[in-house]
This record gives structure tokens, C-alpha cells and sequence, in this order.
């Protein structure tokens, strides 16, 4: 295995003295992009904040088409209003991280958690944080925290989650390759994405398969989660149903918040940014008090 090159954090850090939460509001307007190594190659990353040391970190996970850029504002929203650095990455075949062989095996959400996010977290030099997936990345957030024993993942956030195939979002991504084969989509993928037919045959491919849409179920992670959860959902959700978070209720042994965002679909962090923020700062705030508190 090759060892993980270490990421440059910025060091330029700023206070915001407006703040109102119980921690201190410490947050850079810097925006760092780099890169790190881990076995099997280069994947890009960001920083939104200075080198967290010991400080609570987000680290951020994307969707299936997503990448660091689709994240948007959102990381930058996320390091000024909860005061915590933010890391996110590119996981293999999206962005300007290497590429992946493909056909993915069906359960590369599962080996990406079990196999590839250790080493980023060791790369990125963190030593607490809180998990924060969107969709894809949101499995492979509740995946690691009910498979890996890591003390460093204080909580996770898990912002459209998917434990299970559903018939109607299969519908979903075969609609969405229809319109990457007819219509705009590729090119769309594409400004964002150094080899968009990796990016979106890699993960379209997997979810179609009949032997995933028959046999995918990651639900029994949920026993072993032992972290607060926040779960974050738009009622409108073309990928996913309200029996997402059911499973969540049903199986979950530790704290679990649970926040559906009206007149929203998968994407709340960008459809609805300022809300999802409130309600991760708020989860958040209560991680740091809770620790403050032992």
C-alpha cells in the first residue's frame, strides 16, 4: 500500500467577531486546492479553513455525478457558519481526481468506504470530524461509521441518503441516461469532470445492473453506527423515499436527527443552502458541547 501524501492546509485564518454560536467562528476566506496520494492513485481536493490539528473538521463526501466543484458555495457556507475547516475530495473517476476502471464493481460504494477513506482522512491530517455525504456519498459515510472502527468520525450527516434500490428512482438514473446519451447532460458533466463517460457510465452502469437493482441493500451498516446522525432529505426526492430515513429510525442505535426540507429534491445542500447549513451547524454545535462537556 502507498503511503498517503499529506495535504497543504492555508494558513491564513481570520474571526468572524459577529459570531453568536458556543464555539468560536475561526474561518478563512481562503479556498486551497490541491491533491493527495493514496493507494491508487491521485485525487483531487480542497480546504475551506486553516489546518483543523485538533479542531473538529467537515469532511465532505459527494453524490454520484458530483465531484469538489459541485459542491458549489457550499463548503465555504458550511467553514463561516459552523467555524470548522472543511475538506473535500474527488473520490476516483469524477473531477480531476485518476481515473477508475470501469465496469465498478457493485459494491464500489462499499469498498470506497472500507478501502479508499481512512487513507484520505490520514492524507488530509485529520484527527476528528464529522462525515458529511451527499446521496452516494452520504452510503459511503454511513458505510464507514458502521464498518470501520475510527474514533476520529465524531458524527455523520447524511444529506439523501440510499441504503436500498427503490423502482421509481431507478426510473430516475434511467431517465438520467437518457439524457446523457440525447441531450445535454454529457457536455454538462463534462465542464466539471476531466472524463465525464467515467464519471457517469461508473456510476449509471452500477445502479442499472439487474444484479444490483435486485440484491443492493446496505441497511444492516445501520446496527453498528455508533455517532449522532443527521439525516437530511427534500421531500421531493427523485432518488430516494421517506423508507430511507425509516431504516434510519428503525435500525439506528445512536442519536439520530432528522430534517426533510419542503419543495426540495436530492439536493438540498444546494437547493435549499442556507437551511441545510443551519440544521448541520446546529448538529454540529451540539457535537462540540457534548465533547466541551467530558
Amino acid at each position: 500500500m502507498t503511503a498517503a501524501a499529506q495535504f497543504n492546509w492555508p494558513n491564513e485564518v481570520t474571526t468572524d467577531t459577529s459570531a453568536t454560536n458556543a464555539h468560536t467562528r475561526a474561518h478563512t476566506r481562503a479556498h486551497t486546492i490541491g491533491s493527495i496520494q493514496v493507494d491508487g492513485g491521485v485525487l483531487e481536493c480542497a480546504a475551506w479553513g486553516a489546518a483543523p490539528d485538533d479542531s473538529l473538521a467537515l469532511v465532505l463526501l459527494h453524490e454520484g455525478l458530483g465531484c469538489v466543484a459541485l459542491w458549489r458555495d457550499f463548503p465555504s457556507l458550511l467553514a463561516q457558519n459552523t467555524g470548522c475547516s472543511v475538506f473535500a475530495y474527488s473520490r476516483f473517476g469524477y473531477g480531476q481526481s485518476d481515473a477508475c476502471a470501469l465496469p465498478r464493481p457493485l459494491d464500489y460504494m462499499t469498498r470506497e468506504a472500507t478501502d479508499v477513506l481512512s487513507q484520505v482522512l490520514d492524507a488530509a491530517g485529520i484527527k476528528r470530524c464529522v462525515l458529511v455525504g451527499h446521496s452516494d456519498g452520504a452510503t459511503i459515510s454511513a458505510i464507514y461509521a458502521g464498518s470501520v472502527i475510527d474514533h476520529r468520525v465524531r458524527g455523520v450527516v447524511l444529506i439523501a441518503p440510499h441504503f436500498f434500490t427503490e423502482p421509481f428512482a431507478q426510473e430516475a438514473i434511467r431517465q438520467a441516461k437518457v439524457q446523457f446519451d440525447t441531450a445535454d447532460l454529457k457536455p454538462r458533466l463534462a465542464k466539471y469532470h476531466k472524463d465525464a463517460e467515467v464519471a457517469f457510465r461508473g456510476w449509471n452502469n452500477a445502479w442499472l445492473d439487474p444484479a444490483f437493482e435486485a440484491d443492493w441493500d446496505v441497511s444492516d451498516v445501520i446496527d453498528y453506527i455508533r455517532v449522532p446522525v443527521l439525516a437530511i432529505q427534500g421531500d421531493q426526492d427523485q432518488y430516494g423515499s421517506h423508507a430511507q430515513l425509516d431504516v434510519l429510525e428503525q435500525r439506528l442505535y445512536s442519536p439520530l436527527d432528522i430534517r426533510m426540507i419542503d419543495n426540495c429534491k436530492h439536493s438540498p445542500h444546494i437547493e435549499h443552502s442556507e437551511l441545510s447549513c443551519r440544521h448541520i451547524t446546529e448538529f454540529v454545535d451540539r457535537l462540540i458541547r457534548i465533547e466541551n462537556e467530558h
